[in-house]
C-alpha cells in the first residue's frame, strides 16, 4: 500500500465516519449549528412547550368533567343556579 492509498483511505474514513455522526445527531434529534455547537430550544419554542402542556392539562380537565356521570348533573345544577342569580 503506497503512501497516497493510506491518505485515501484515511480521508475515506473520515468522511464516513462524519456522514454517520450527522445521521445519528439528526435521528436522536440533536441540533447543531454551523460550527458543530449544541444548540438548545429558542425562548419561543420554550414558551409553545409550555402552553402546550398547559392545553393538555385543560383538555384533561374537560374530558373529566364530561366523562364523570355525577359530576356533569352537578356541575350543570350549578351552572343554572348561577344564571338565576
Amino acid at each position: 500500500m503506497t503512501f497516497w492509498t493510506a491518505i485515501v483511505i484515511i480521508v475515506g474514513m473520515t468522511i464516513i465516519g462524519s456522514v454517520l455522526r450527522s445521521r445519528h445527531n439528526a435521528l436522536n434529534g440533536y441540533a447543531t449549528d454551523q460550527q458543530g455547537n449544541p444548540v438548545g430550544p429558542s425562548p419561543r419554542e420554550r414558551e409553545m412547550a409550555a402552553e402546550l402542556t398547559e392545553l393538555r392539562e385543560r383538555v384533561k380537565v374537560l374530558e373529566r368533567i364530561a366523562t364523570d356521570g355525577n359530576e356533569t348533573v352537578r356541575l350543570s345544577a350549578e351552572i343554572d343556579r348561577l344564571r338565576d342569580e
